[in-house]
């Protein structure tokens, strides 16, 4: 396969991806503010550390408010990671390809671009923050479902696995550390209604609610929401879900099953979320542990860009 057709798969993946997970972020923050009292005078601010484009934010905009960071990860083109800008940037592979995609997904994504051109903040504020981040969930399951369901699984489709697993697991270990950036509360304060409520809007904004009551019941324990969404084998949002995804396409695209000779932090990390418990992250210190997987992202997609994707 072409280097150049492999970065457009790959980049369609990866972009929608990171759009959906953009939005999960801004969507937990706004509802833990909604559902709890705000614990700083930034409330806005986590967002801005765990995505590391505070430096970005800063050179446009002078206050860090609903207003502006809504702004800056929805609307914002000269941002690369807002949702606008990864919408179009996928749209534009797509357009690259369109003898290679089927016509459903071509029509579904150039179709979400053309509305996302048209959003302005005054509709946002006209239909509710609930209800923009509701309708665009729903487009993305959409979008999911149809490439899902129309495209064939050949090298091809590997490659959109790779850029969506990746960009999966570090969303994940991004999404805790919302949590954890929240303004940790005090220790007194652990297991208490809004330490509680927090947790809860965590699992909603990765439609893991639903799982996590199945297997561990109405009782929130953030030693069972840690294990869901890092460690859990069968739940599709998890990290360690994603990472077997990310190390059997990349098998099948170095050939032989030889993935992990070649990109070897996909193996090392695949091992590492398989071993790994939530008591003993927790225990060990979350936060170092989210970063060491996030880390472990950026090492890796840098090597399968190296090694697949580059082109004159």
């Amino acid at each position: 396969m072409l280097r150049r057709v492999a970065a457009h798969l790959y980049g369609i993946g990866r972009h929608l991806e990171r759009a959906e997970w953009r939005a999960r972020l801004v969507d937990v923050n706004y509802h833990l503010l909604i559902e709890s009292p705000p614990h700083a005078a930034e409330p806005w601010e986590p967002l801005l550390a765990i995505t590391g484009q505070r430096d970005a934010f800063d050179t446009r905009h002078e206050v860090v408010d609903e207003d502006s960071v809504l702004d800056f990860f929805i609307f914002d083109e000269r941002n690369p990671a807002s949702i606008r800008s990864c919408l179009m940037a996928a749209r534009e592979s797509a357009r690259e390809l369109r003898h290679r995609i089927s016509s459903e997904l071509w029509l579904e994504l150039n179709t979400l671009y053309l509305e996302a051109q048209q959003w302005r903040r005054e509709d946002l504020a006209t239909r509710g923050v609930f209800a923009f981040f509701s309708d665009l969930r729903d487009r993305f399951y959409r979008l999911s479902g149809v490439i899902d369901g129309t495209l064939p699984r050949d090298l091809g489709f590997d490659f959109v696995v790779l850029g969506r697993a990746l960009e999966g697991i570090e969303s994940v270990a991004r999404l805790l550390d919302v949590k954890y950036h929240y303004l940790l509360p005090n220790l007194e304060d652990v297991g208490g209604s809004i330490d509680l409520l927090q947790w809860a809007a965590v699992l909603r904004s990765a439609s893991a609610l639903e799982a996590y009551r199945r297997t561990h019941g109405t009782v929130l324990r953030v030693d069972h929401v840690v294990d869901i969404l890092l460690f859990d084998g069968t739940f599709p949002r998890s990290a360690y879900f994603a990472a077997e995804r990310l190390a059997g396409a990349l098998s099948r695209v170095a050939g032989s099953g030889r993935g992990r000779d070649v990109v070897p932090g996909a193996g090392l990390l695949l091992d590492a979320l398989d071993h790994a418990s939530a008591d003993a992250v927790i225990a060990a210190g979350l936060h170092d542990y989210l970063l060491a997987v996030e880390e472990a992202c950026v090492g890796i997609g840098r090597t399968i860009a190296e090694q697949y994707l580059a082109f004159a």
